[in-house]
């Protein structure tokens, strides 16, 4: 073996210190970056936990506010009721038309309470869905009954397709039922003339598709990816008569999702909307255990 001069040596034992001190400072600085990755984790974990608490206190909020506005809500109907039958005597019909505007002002309040109500129920987890097997015919039917006192006083024709030939459904009929009944409630308020047209498809071959079509004022394109978030609501004159919460179409879209299904959006200013949902034919059970 032959010795190394002294001059490789020394050059050799220089590069061993520079690679030890290299390594060094990379070693320091792996452990800098751990510790800033440990303390961005607590700050998202502190950060996490200060959100579900606000999320919490929000849903008890809701809940217990949309509960105390029920009991005098309901009483006031009530009350309306009474005074529209003339129980306690007859009423001219100026007074017949202001217990008119008394109980439709009610009514409006309280579908807002409900709405809040049912936010907070999702929010909260404490939601979910009881499926059963049904004949959409059923479904139409109760949809065309629901409706039939506000279309005989309304210049707007509702169109509900007869859904010959469609398989029956498992799922939860009474949410199915509220997203098509909110659909039907805002085409009907931003129609002022023409129809409103409910109708069902099949999709594919696992999915049902429902949709909701009207001849009413349209929406703005820009609007379409925002619609189905909560308290939005569309900027028109028609919308500033018209009250509301901005929640019906973001519950619509919840409800969906907890039915396995989607909601979605075909519009065009001045021509009219067609609001849909699909939703399988049969809920799964995977989709039952996480509601």
């Amino acid at each position: 073996m032959t010795d190394l001069p002294l001059s490789g040596l020394v050059e050799e034992s220089a590069e061993l210190r520079q690679l030890r001190a290299e390594a060094q400072a990379l070693r320091a600085e792996l452990e800098e970056t751990n510790q800033g990755v440990l303390a961005l984790y607590a700050e998202l974990d502190n950060q996490a936990d200060e959100l579900r608490q606000a999320s919490d206190l929000k849903s008890r909020f809701l809940s217990y506010m949309s509960h105390e506005f029920r009991t005098p809500l309901g009483s006031i109907l009530s009350i309306a009721s009474i005074l529209s039958d003339e129980l306690d005597g007859p009423l001219s019909p100026e007074q017949h038309k202001q217990v008119t505007f008394v109980s439709t002002a009610a009514r409006e309040l309280n579908d807002m309470v409900n709405d809040l109500l049912d936010l907070a129920k999702i929010e909260a987890g404490r939601i979910s869905i009881s499926p059963a097997w049904f004949d959409m015919l059923d479904l139409f039917s109760a949809l065309r009954g629901m409706f039939r006192p506000i279309i005989d006083a309304s210049s707007v024709d509702l169109i509900l397709e007869e859904p010959l030939g469609l398989p029956r459904l498992y799922t939860d009929d009474k949410k199915l039922a509220q997203i098509l009944r909110n659909f039907i409630s805002n085409a009907l308020k931003f129609t002022q003339r023409g129809e409103v047209r409910v109708s069902a498809r099949m999709e594919n071959l696992r999915e049902v598709r429902f949709a909701v079509s009207d001849t009413g004022i349209g929406i703005p394109q820009e609007m379409h990816s925002k619609l189905f978030e909560d308290f939005i609501q569309v900027d028109s004159p028609l919308q500033k008569r018209l009250r509301g919460t901005g929640l019906g179409l973001s519950l619509c879209k919840r409800f969906a999702e907890l039915l396995g299904g989607r909601v979605g959006l075909e519009s065009e200013p001045g021509i009219g909307s067609t609001f849909y949902v699909v939703i399988p034919l049969a809920v799964t059970q995977e989709i039952i255990d996480e509601s």
